[in-house]
């Protein structure tokens, strides 16, 4: 499939909805990416029963990102044959669940829309992320770089893009006129991305 697909609305078969590419500074494809879709005069929309999972396995948090819409559950089930100790200190959501294994942790409710990081007390290198949206419109871009979102009805949308390592942590954003029916819209971002960390800096000398 060129293209990550999620739809999380009841959309007609005369729906459309939008087509997005995310490059970095340099033309590279950017996978990992969350793009997401704003009514820009429309009320809010329906909140979606989709939650998510973030798999513990081979001491690493699979997937890196998850984008969920506000108020959904997030499930960690650990398939280590370690314990782990996971916590986040983001202001979206905060909370620190205790040494367990396999699927004993109860699920985290994600109520509040921004951006949490996942880390682990046992292990350091263990790192996730989860981008929580007041939207059902979103997706995340696959190795192409690309995304599809489908709209239940044209109108005008606000289309943003946010990558993890975005330099500044900035989420830029495109207004789109969509029409029903018609071949899905296109947006294009290009994210500048911070340096890459050296591989391990743990043995300096202090």
């Amino acid at each position: 499939m060129p293209f990550s697909l999620m739809f999380l609305s009841a959309a007609s078969a005369g729906a459309t909805g939008v087509a997005v590419q995310v490059q970095d500074a340099a033309g590279n494809p950017l996978a990992d990416t969350v793009v997401y879709v704003e009514a820009e005069t429309a009320p809010a929309a329906a909140k979606a029963s989709a939650n998510g999972q973030i798999e513990q396995k081979g001491l690493k948090f699979m997937p890196l990102v998850t984008v969920v819409q506000t108020g959904s559950k997030v499930f960690f089930p650990n398939n280590d044959k370690v314990r782990h100790h996971i916590y986040s200190f983001s202001a979206a959501h905060k909370f620190d669940q205790k040494l367990y294994s396999g699927e004993s942790a109860a699920p985290q409710v994600f109520d509040k829309a921004g951006t949490v990081v996942l880390g682990c007390n046992i292990h350091d290198k263990m790192l996730a992320y989860v981008k929580i949206v007041d939207t059902p419109y979103f997706a995340k871009t696959d190795a192409t770089g690309a995304a599809r979102i489908a709209l239940p009805a044209g109108g005008k949308y606000v289309v943003k893009a946010w990558h993890y390592n975005t330099a500044g942590g900035a989420t830029p954003e495109q207004v789109l006129t969509v029409k029903a029916g018609d071949a899905p819209s296109t947006a294009t971002f290009k994210l500048p991305m911070k340096p890459a960390a050296p591989a391990d800096a743990s043995s300096s000398p202090n």
